[in-house]
């Protein structure tokens, strides 16, 4: 069988890394590098996207349409790691089980854009509740979030793991109202208000906790909630609904961002108030799992035609 050839445009970077770290053992793709003093050569990236079958963006975000542009010229599909094309028009949303038709949409796509890693958690949250009509599209909702620092790419790793000044224990950031990740939670949540979102980043390598508090008129909503969920992701591999109004009993009575390092599994949870007119949203994830390198191999292999867990965890 003729193997599939994947070119990784930024593979030194942390999600271009956990790639080709994740490709590595997949028996049906090859990976096709180029020489480091000249991957800015366009010549030569040119010719190597040619020969691939897909090309994989870790780019900046003007890199990444750069180097987009270039494989529409030569024909190669791309799938693209970067928040440049989340909302644009003519690429399709790397989520497959954001409906019932986003798999084939991304096989048969020349262009996909892989989900950003807040925006993993607030979509499977949101949108089977938009849906299905329980929770209002109108609403501007509160998100608040923590990731480990590798989410922040080299500069944020190396600031935490071997720079001289102490690192925060946790901060927030993206206090302007602009965080990049915003567009895209509001269109594929099929919110038509922009949510309120809290990013922040603790003193931690991986794991990711995204926070969604809902208020509600009717009682006991927060069952009906999870009941949405449930069926929703019924039958999703990547997707585990945790039980109504449970923590892990090796972590209760918290709950933490970690037990997800290193799959491309997010788990759900949802939690009612006592009263019964308030509940909790909570998504658990790798940020460079499910958030980025794990969704891109499950992305890759939708594309490909390949079963979707190949070589998706580390």
């Amino acid at each position: 069988m003729k193997k599939h050839k994947i070119f990784i445009d930024g593979e030194s970077g942390t999600t271009g890394l956990q790639i080709r770290e994740r490709l590595k053992t997949h028996p049906n793709i090859d990976i096709v590098s180029i020489d480091y003093e000249k991957r800015r050569d366009p010549d030569v990236k040119r010719s190597i996207i040619q020969s691939v079958d897909v090309t994989v963006l870790c780019l900046p975000d003007d890199a990444a349409r750069e180097a987009a542009v270039l494989a529409d010229e030569v024909g190669c599909r791309v799938l693209d790691a970067s928040s440049a094309h989340r909302t644009a028009p003519g690429w399709v949303f790397g989520m497959a089980e954001l409906c019932p038709s986003q798999r084939a949409s991304i096989h048969n796509a020349s262009k996909v854009s892989n989900p950003g890693c807040y925006s993993t958690g607030a979509i499977l949250l949101l949108r089977p509740l938009v849906d299905a009509g329980l929770i209002s599209a109108e609403t501007a909702y509160s998100i608040t979030a923590v990731s480990g620092y590798t989410g922040g790419g080299n500069r944020l790793i190396e600031r935490y793991e071997t720079a001289p000044e102490q690192p925060p224990a946790y901060a927030m950031y993206g206090l302007d109202f602009s965080h990049k990740h915003l567009p895209e939670i509001q269109m594929w949540s099929k919110l038509t208000t922009r949510p309120f979102f809290l990013p922040s980043v603790g003193n931690f390598r991986q794991g990711m906790l995204v926070v969604i508090p809902i208020a509600h008129v009717k009682k006991n909503e927060g069952g009906r909630f999870h009941q949405c969920l449930q069926r929703y992701y019924a039958s999703e591999q990547f997707v585990q609904v945790q039980p109504f109004n449970m923590v892990d009993p090796d972590t209760a009575p918290f709950l933490t961002p970690h037990g997800m390092e290193g799959t491309n599994v997010v788990s759900l949870s949802v939690f009612g108030s006592p009263c019964g007119n308030k509940s909790i949203l909570v998504a658990k994830l790798d940020n460079l799992g499910k958030g980025a390198s794990g969704a891109a191999v499950q992305n890759l292999n939708i594309m490909l035609g390949e079963e979707e867990r190949i070589c998706t965890d580390l």
